[in-house]
Formats: C-alpha cells, sequence, structure tokens
C-alpha cells in the first residue's frame, strides 16, 4: 500500500501543491491530510493513525521531510522506527535520505578477507553506516532550521514596517468589502423588514443563505453607515 502525507501549519496555506507533486510521483498513493502547527508528531491526529495501521512494506510519500517533521529529534526517531519495521519512507525533495537509498548504504558493506586487512575494512563498513545516519540527521535539522529562519524573518520584517511607519494588518473598525458582502447587505436592504422589506431576520437569512453571525454582523453596518 502507498500512502502519501501532506500537512500545512494553517488554514490558510494551500496544500494542493503537496497533493499533486505526490500525484504526480505516485498517482495510487491513497493521500491523507491534516493541518498541525505543532514542530512534533504528537497531536497530529492523521499522522498518527497513519502510524497506527500502516505494515511492513507499506510506503508513505512526503512531499518534503519537514511534512514528515520540523523537529530534527522527534522526526528521526519516527524516521529510525519506520525504517526498523521495514516500512519504505519516500521524501520527493529530499530523494537522497529515502529507506531505499540507506538501506542500500547500510547493505553495501565490503565483504572480508579473512586477514588482518578486516580490521580496517569493519572499520569502513561502520563509518559508511554512521554517515547514512548523519544524512538522514541532517536533512531534519535543515528542515527545523529552515522553518526557524523563516519566522525570524517573518518577525523583523514586521518590526521593520512597524518602525518605517506601515500599517501591519487590517485597521482596528476597517470593513472587509467583498462581492459576497455588497451582494448579501444588497438583499438585506430589500428583504428586511428593518429596511422597508417583508421578511423576518430568520426568513432573511434563509433567503439569502447567510449565517447568523454574519447576517447581523452585516445588519448592524448597514445601520451604522457602513
Amino acid at each position: 500500500m502507498i500512502y502519501g502525507y501532506c500537512r500545512i501549519s494553517t488554514g490558510k496555506q494551500n496544500i494542493e501543491r503537496q497533493v499533486r507533486n505526490i500525484q504526480k510521483a505516485y498517482p495510487t498513493a491513497d493521500i491523507r491530510q491534516e493541518v498541525f502547527t505543532g514542530t512534533k508528531t504528537e497531536g497530529r491526529k492523521v499522522f498518527e493513525q497513519l502510524l497506527r495501521i500502516i505494515k511492513p512494506c507499506d510506503t508513505i510519500v512526503f512531499d518534503s521531510v519537514s511534512r514528515m517533521s520540523r523537529n530534527a529529534e522527534a522526526g528521526f526517531e519516527v524516521y529510525q522506527e519506520l525504517y526498523d519495521k521495514g516500512v519504505e519512507l519516500v521524501f520527493l525533495k529530499e530523494p537522497h535520505i529515502n529507506t531505499a537509498t540507506y538501506k542500500k548504504a547500510l547493505s553495501s558493506n565490503i565483504e572480508m578477507t579473512g586477514t588482518k586487512t578486516d580490521i580496517i575494512l569493519k572499520a569502513v563498513n561502520e563509518y559508511l553506516m554512521e554517515l547514512a545516519r548523519e544524512q538522514i540527521q541532517l536533512a531534519f535539522e535543515q528542515s527545523e532550521k529552515e522553518v526557524a529562519d523563516l519566522h525570524q524573518r517573518t518577525k523583523e520584517g514586521i518590526e521593520t514596517a512597524r518602525l518605517n511607519g506601515k500599517q501591519i494588518g487590517q485597521k482596528t473598525g476597517t470593513v472587509l468589502t467583498t462581492k459576497k458582502s455588497v451582494e448579501a447587505k444588497q438583499g438585506i436592504l430589500k428583504y428586511a423588514r428593518d429596511f422597508g422589506g417583508s421578511l423576518t431576520d430568520t426568513e432573511c437569512m434563509k433567503l439569502l443563505g447567510i449565517a447568523r453571525n454574519t447576517y447581523y454582523k452585516y445588519k448592524a453596518q448597514l445601520k451604522s453607515g457602513a
């Protein structure tokens, strides 16, 4: 079984890019998606469920190692656990740490000769295995660093903008105007009793298909002249 795991940190982000990348490489992958803001694997319900059902010889595909975990220590632990279980891990942007690559590195031992040279060959084999492990660890650490750097740059950018007198975000009290809000307000003005129409608030909500909170927000804005 091939699974594709996609994760975003906020609902405002677009997860479709990850889905497309995985489906392009593995068209039959069973895609699992979730929104999670933390850096560790704990608390990710979809991923935890996947870990419970995954079987040896199954495959999990990630767009990048950062989707598996942004925390190097936790990510490496899960990697080792799944590798030991016989699960194949594929990272589209970091193929050098795919479990297949790792497995190949660990199985490429130089054959012993039965002589004193074996002491050197054994050391070389152990070095190759440790090098493979380090590459995996470094990939997770790099991912963790990139996220931290991005947060820092964003924080610095906002602070710089504030120092330069620029408005950050929407001003308090500003009414956001959209095509949908304009159409909804026109409907309220036309049908609601408070504005000369014949419908009650409940009837108006149903007719216009507006949620209760949104309806009363628009109604209040209309009364205030917004």
